[in-house]
C-alpha cells in the first residue's frame, strides 16, 4: 500500500499529470480565477496525520493571537460535560469492538479483564450524564439526604483509574495500540479534573455545579497544541474521535485579486468502487471542514473555499458535488 501511494504522488507531479490537472482547474473555475496549479511541489503531496489544534494552525498560518482566539472559543464548547462524557464513551466503544474481536479468536485473562472495566466505565459514564439530559429538570430531581457522605461519592478520579487499568493491560497489544493512544490522550484532560465529583446522589443543584467545575478546569488547562482538547473538538464537530488522515496534504492556494483562498486536499484510492468514492469523499470532507472550522474561528482574511482531490485507478474523470463543495476525481493511467 505504501508504495502504491509513493508511486501515486510520483505520478502526480509529473509535468504532463500537472498540466492537465491545471486545464481541469481552469475549465471548471473559470477564467475570472487565476489558475493554481494544487501539488506540485513535493511537500505538498506528503501525507499529514492531524491530531491537534497546532498543526491545523501551523498549516493555515494562524498567528499567535489568532490561536488564542480559536482556542478561547473552542474551549468552552468542546468541553461541556456532555460532550466530555460523549468522547470518553466513543473511545470506549471503539476499544471494545475490537476487544470483542479479539474475544472471538479465543479468550485470555487480560481480554475479559478489559472487556469488565469497559462495561463497567461506560455504566458509570452513563449514568454519570442522567443529570445532563435536557429532560432532567431541576424539580424532577431529590435534593441529597443529610446523611449523605460526600467523602464517599464518586470522582472522575474513578474513569482515570480504569482508564489507567486499560492502557497498563494492552500497552503490549499491537492490534489495540491505537485505542491504548487514544486512552492515553484522553488521561490528560481526566488529570486535570480527578478531584471533581461525578456522582449523581449528590443532588441536581450540587451535580450541575460540579460539571460546571469540569468544563472551567478543562478550559483553564488544556492548551491550543493538546491533543484532548483536539478529540473532544472533533467529537463536538463530526462525534468521532479518531483523528484525521490525509493522503496529500496540499495547501492553501491564492486566486484572483478578491481574497478568495482555496484550501485543496488529496486522497489515493486503490479502487473505484462507488463504495470507496463515497467514503473518500466523506474522510475528505471532514479533513476540509475541520480547517475552514478553524479557518473561520481565527477571523482570517478572506474567504476559504473548499476542494477535494482523488485518485484511482481508471481512465474516467468526473466532479463531484458533496456538502456544496467540488470534488475532482482523477483517474490513474499508469
Amino acid at each position: 500500500m505504501c508504495t502504491f501511494k509513493s508511486l501515486v504522488r510520483a505520478f502526480i507531479g509529473s509535468p504532463p499529470v500537472q498540466h492537465k490537472m491545471k486545464q481541469v482547474l481552469v475549465s471548471t473555475m473559470g477564467t475570472q480565477n487565476e489558475p493554481f496549479s494544487p501539488f506540485s511541489q513535493a511537500r505538498e503531496r506528503e501525507p499529514i496525520v492531524i491530531d491537534n489544534l497546532a498543526k491545523v494552525s501551523n498549516f493555515l498560518d494562524v498567528s499567535t493571537q489568532q490561536r488564542k482566539v480559536v482556542r478561547l472559543k473552542v474551549c468552552p464548547q468542546a468541553t461541556q460535560h456532555r460532550i466530555l462524557t460523549g468522547t470518553l464513551k466513543e473511545v470506549l466503544n471503539n476499544f471494545k469492538v475490537d476487544l470483542d474481536a479479539l474475544d472471538s479468536q479465543g479468550l485470555d485473562k487480560d481480554t475479559i479483564m478489559g472487556q469488565q472495566i469497559v462495561l463497567t466505565c461506560l455504566k458509570f459514564l452513563t449514568e454519570a450524564a442522567v443529570s445532563n439530559e435536557p429532560e432532567s429538570t431541576s424539580w424532577m430531581r431529590l435534593s441529597p439526604s443529610k446523611n449523605v457522605n460526600t467523602s464517599g461519592s464518586r470522582k472522575w478520579e474513578d474513569v482515570l483509574e480504569m482508564f489507567n487499568d486499560l492502557i497498563e493491560y494492552f500497552r503490549a497489544e499491537t492490534r489495540l495500540k491505537l485505542h491504548v493512544a487514544k486512552a492515553e490522550v484522553m488521561k490528560e484532560g481526566l488529570l486535570q479534573i480527578k478531584d471533581i465529583l461525578i456522582d449523581n446522589s449528590i443532588g441536581y443543584k450540587e451535580a450541575r455545579h460540579q460539571e460546571r467545575l469540569v468544563q472551567k478546569k478543562l478550559s483553564k488547562t488544556l492548551g491550543h497544541s493538546s491533543r484532548c482538547l483536539f478529540t473532544l473538538l472533533l467529537y463536538y464537530l463530526f462525534g468521532r474521535v479518531s483523528d484525521i488522515e490525509v493522503d496529500m496534504a496540499g495547501g492553501v492556494y491564492k486566486s484572483g485579486s478578491d481574497n478568495k483562498n482555496w484550501l485543496c486536499m488529496g486522497r489515493i484510492l486503490t479502487s473505484d468502487s462507488e463504495k470507496m468514492i463515497e467514503r473518500g469523499v466523506k474522510q475528505l470532507d471532514k479533513a476540509l471542514s475541520l480547517f475552514k472550522f478553524v479557518w473561520e474561528t481565527a477571523e482570517m482574511k478572506g474567504h476559504l473555499d473548499l476542494q477535494g482531490h482523488l485518485w484511482c485507478v481508471g481512465e474516467h474523470n468526473r466532479l463531484l458535488r458533496y456538502r456544496g463543495n467540488t470534488y475532482f476525481l482523477h483517474g490513474i493511467c499508469l
